[in-house]
């Protein structure tokens, strides 16, 4: 129970980690207002001595101070929820180099010199043999694979696999698949959450996300080897350039996703008072004993940014919305 959230601060050469175990889906809340406020409200949350892993963690962030270098990562709603997020960030850290870490807690062990490895049991990258591939017939499939054939024409296809890596974690017998199925897949109505390309001529494979792809960097992965692999982070133009006439990526405007950042401002974290009574009232069991994890019980109460810190992001934001609407 609960969304996982892990900070680390790293400032003259020191670092340390905190948690919250209600905050994953406000790290972006929490960083829009810039370095300091983000800083402030991380220390606010208690500091621990351990590490999450991937599949505790949704969501996290490292602000290394002494090399002005931001990491971070949360899902996103959509596409345009990301990009959006994005945009502000570039305008809140001014001088800072924001990256999104796509490879999740590796990226941030990485960072600190630690390997990708230290939150990750070996052989945790699971494979599968595909018995068929999941060609989505939503106009809203989760990502969008396209495939160079041998006469050097494209076909896509939109994949209801949820996460692009999982294409690649069914190796390269996925290829055969893809040939024999049929493209009759509608025309996107909103933006995927990432995109694979696979040449096998070229023995390239393409990938952009806005989301984690836990192991990319782990490349090649298995079954990949004598395959290079282009990644893209989140920037999805070379695959829509390569993407047939009839199935255009497309572009939704950022007004929305903006406003939504600038709502949420105004939004107190949720009150988990009555969640966490309910949860320990309940009777166990005969025989048993309940279990209540004691970092549930401690809620999330961010640091509030300052009157200043707040209007320059509400300006930001402003600059933003307008120039979005203008495009």
């Amino acid at each position: 129970m609960g969304a996982r959230a892990q900070y680390v601060v790293v400032e003259n050469g020191s670092w340390q980690r905190y948690y919250s175990h209600w905050a994953a889906d406000r790290v972006v809340a929490d960083l829009l207002p810039g370095p300091v406020a983000a800083t402030r409200c991380f220390r606010a949350n208690r500091g621990i001595d351990e590490w999450l892993d991937d599949v505790w963690c949704e969501g996290a962030a490292l602000v290394d101070h002494d090399r002005r270098i931001l990491l971070w990562f949360a899902f996103a709603d959509s596409w345009a929820d990301h990009i959006a997020a994005r945009a502000v960030l570039a305008r809140t850290w001014p001088g800072w180099d924001v990256c999104f870490a796509h490879d999740g807690m590796g990226d941030l062990t990485h960072h600190l010199g630690l390997g990708r490895n230290l939150t990750r049991a070996p052989g945790w990258f699971e494979t599968f043999e595909p018995s068929g591939f999941a060609a989505a017939e939503s106009t809203e499939p989760s990502s969008v694979v396209s495939l160079r054939l041998s006469d050097g024409s494209v076909r896509a296809w939109g994949s209801d696999w949820e996460q692009p890596i999982d294409h690649l974690a069914a190796g390269p017998g996925l290829i055969d698949l893809l040939v024999a199925s049929p493209s009759i897949t509608p025309a996107l109505t909103d933006m995927p959450y990432g995109g694979v390309h696979f040449d096998p001529q070229a023995r390239t494979v393409s990938l952009w996300a806005v989301q984690t792809v836990a192991g990319i960097h782990d490349w090649p992965l298995p079954r990949w080897e004598n395959w290079s692999l282009d990644f893209r982070g989140d920037d999805h133009t070379q695959q829509s350039g390569l993407l047939p006439m009839d199935f255009p990526l497309p572009q939704p405007p950022l007004t929305a996703a903006l406003r939504r950042l600038g709502d949420g401002l105004a939004t107190p974290p949720p009150d988990n008072g009555p969640l966490l009574a309910g949860a320990t009232a309940v009777r166990s069991p005969e025989g048993t004993v309940p279990v209540v994890n004691p970092a549930a019980l401690i809620p999330h109460e961010p640091a509030d940014p300052t009157p200043a810190e707040l209007s320059a992001l509400l300006r930001a934001l402003d600059a933003l919305v307008a120039r979005a609407e203008a495009d």
